[in-house]
């Protein structure tokens, strides 16, 4: 029951605005603050009382040592207090009745130590010492007075206290009140200005290096990651439709010749390329799918991986009829950090790349250093002019020439290479092959 009670009470606290939850969180601390002071200074008032009371009777008792000492009886003091003089058992020897002191009390005044008395009402306060009388006896000289209001002094000031608790916590808890309203409203302002920008623009940043400067310069980074975001999504999107558009029209337009012409010879021709233009659009789907599941943080978990071992089995997966492909492979394992599929993906991608515009021959070099492990493909083709090795990597880039729709290539083969890589803390780069193609190399973190 009380857990239950403890969720909706916390369900309807974080309800409520910054505002009211710091008025409240503040106004509780002043009161708490304010009432406990209020208490501990209404105990203050009772040994003020005290002092005060010990400075008017120490001279007294003073006086009435002295004149012990002198053989003369001491007089009764001011009115309100009283001189007594007794002997060492507590017993009167002024000719005055016994005063209302127990033996504790009689012991801790010979010994110099002040006595209150709170049982009485109102309470009484005494002080004493032992002085010798001119024949040498010994006689305990006291002298006391009465606290008239003690008690009421402090529950009077209690009372007052409290009440100016009250009021400077009802006071404290408007100026937090306007305090954080005056505070969040350039953060309102704030809040309001970037909601409403439009692509492109940013928040001014106030002249003052504080807080808010700091949240206007966290802000206008996240509308720029926005705006980037929302502009890759439109291009990727676009090129996305545009890529789908053309295997999906090129399969309906074959279908609707078949449909129009029943000739079997005829029929198995478009079937034969409508399984061309369908393993495209697989291709394409299955690219699109990987680079959005990257997108989202989907990667797969990291493993050692021998990308020796691996590019041996990507070679063999090379189709007939195509480039010679060479290998040039460290003679042990190279063991680096990466899932087993994001290698493969990196080698099919590559080596198909290179397969498609070689002439006669592709090479593939794998290469173990202190701290990473390279993998580069050589084909023997036309390579990939200077102007166009910075942009070979993004999602649909072409280089016409080479890298056209005839040649089967969807624009994010190489896209997906230096995208696995890239997440792994690794690099792609392409440059001229010594066969006078491309050169593409890849170097990963080696498994330490």
């Amino acid at each position: 029951m009380s857990g239950l009670l403890g969720r909706v009470v916390g369900r309807l606290w974080l309800r409520r605005t910054v505002r009211f939850r710091i008025t409240i969180v503040g106004t509780v601390v002043t009161l708490v603050a304010l009432v406990s002071l209020a208490l501990v200074t209404s105990r203050l008032i009772g040994p003020l009382l005290v002092g005060s009371a010990d400075e008017q009777l120490q001279p007294i008792l003073d006086k009435a040592i002295d004149e012990v000492r002198h053989g003369d009886t001491p007089d009764a003091g001011p009115v309100g207090m009283q001189a007594r003089v007794l002997d060492t058992a507590g017993g009167p020897v002024d000719g005055q009745p016994a005063p209302p002191l127990s033996a504790a009390d009689l012991g801790a005044l010979k010994a110099g130590t002040p006595v209150l008395r709170l049982s009485e009402d109102p309470p009484r306060r005494w002080l004493g010492t032992v002085a010798t009388a001119p024949d040498g006896s010994q006689r305990l000289v006291v002298v006391g007075t009465i606290l008239t209001g003690y008690f009421a002094a402090q529950d009077r000031a209690l009372n007052w206290l409290v009440v100016a608790a009250l009021i400077g916590t009802a006071a404290g808890g408007v100026a937090t009140w306007f305090a954080v309203r005056s505070s969040l409203r350039p953060v309102e302002r704030m809040r309001a200005a970037a909601t409403g920008l439009p692509p492109g623009r940013r928040l001014p940043l106030p002249s003052a290096h504080d807080e808010l400067r700091s949240l206007a310069a966290a802000l206008n980074g996240l509308l720029a990651r926005r705006d980037d975001a929302s502009a890759r999504l439109r291009r990727f999107t676009g090129d996305a439709a545009h890529e789908l558009r053309s295997p999906v029209a090129s399969i309906r337009v074959q279908a609707e010749v078949a449909v129009a012409n029943p000739d079997p010879v005829l029929s198995q021709e478009v079937l034969a390329d409508v399984v061309l233009e369908s393993e495209r659009l697989s291709t394409l789907v299955n690219g699109l799918l990987a680079l959005a599941r990257s997108d989202a943080g989907e990667w797969p978990e990291a493993t050692a991986v021998d990308v020796v071992a691996a590019a041996r089995a990507a070679v063999s997966r090379m189709p007939a009829g195509g480039p010679v492909v060479g290998t040039h492979l460290a003679p042990g394992a190279c063991w680096v950090v990466a899932a087993p599929a994001e290698v493969d993906l990196v080698l099919d991608n590559l080596l198909r790349n290179a397969a498609r515009h070689a002439r006669a021959r592709v090479t593939v070099s794998v290469l173990s250093r202190a701290t990473a492990v390279w993998l580069v493909v050589d084909d023997d083709g036309r390579g990939v002019a200077e102007e166009h090795r910075e942009k070979v990597f993004d999602r649909f880039y072409r280089v016409q020439d080479d890298r056209s729709r005839d040649s089967g290539g969807a624009g994010l083969g190489l896209a997906l290479v230096a995208e696995v890589v890239g997440r792994r803390g690794g690099l792609v780069r392409v440059s001229e092959s010594p066969d006078g193609g491309a050169r593409f190399q890849v170097r990963w973190r080696a498994m330490s």
